[in-house]
């Protein structure tokens, strides 16, 4: 706390440019720049004075890091190109056999997954269609139910009771087709029905 009251004390009564950074025994960090320059242009203005390169060690290790990987995408992409039949003339029997096995290995893991997919869909379409067949099922039984007291809804009244007007929605129509006034091209109306 002393330290950073004292560069505090040093930036306002000198007019200087300070920048703190400390880090406790337990790893804690603790900074603090002045507020009329931030870190980059503090860093930029220590390394134009000494001639010093802060970040050469950093920029030399992206680069080998850089190089690292352009190594492992040169080889990826050549064990690709080899998986597709390009690039085989250069290997020898053993490698063919070990890329061989490798597609074997390969094919096997397509297979089980494709395997699992398809039970997988198989599954969901079985439960589908006995979904399907649970509600076809408590429909047909739901108009069972239904016709079922309609028919006994009818059956439980008389004739008389039916010509009276008792059950209005309710008609009974009895036709002979050998009653010689009814023909196919003539139309009559009963009760505000039509019969044709």
């Amino acid at each position: 706390a002393g330290i950073m009251k004292k560069a505090k004390e040093l930036t306002v009564l000198c007019d200087a440019e300070v920048s703190l950074i400390m880090f406790s025994s337990s790893g804690k960090c603790v900074d603090f720049i002045s507020p009329t320059i931030s870190q980059k242009e503090f860093y930029d203005k220590y390394q134009k004075i000494t001639r010093d390169d802060l970040w050469k060690s950093q920029y030399d290790k992206m680069q080998e890091e850089l190089k690292t990987l352009v190594e492992i995408n040169r080889k990826l992409r050549r064990e690709i190109g080899q998986r597709v039949g390009e690039d085989l003339d250069d290997l020898s029997i053993q490698e063919l056999r070990s890329l061989e096995q490798d597609l074997r290995n390969t094919e096997k893991v397509v297979r089980q997954r494709k395997f699992g997919l398809l039970s997988s869909q198989g599954e969901t379409q079985k439960k589908k269609v006995r979904n399907l067949a649970e509600i076809n099922s408590n429909l047909w039984q739901e108009y069972q139910e239904r016709s079922e007291e309609e028919y006994a809804l009818a059956n439980g009244m008389s004739a008389l009771e039916l010509g009276n007007g008792v059950a209005p929605h309710i008609y009974s129509f009895r036709l002979h087709p050998s009653q010689p006034n009814l023909h196919e091209d003539e139309e009559y109306e009963i009760h505000g029905l039509r019969l044709a």
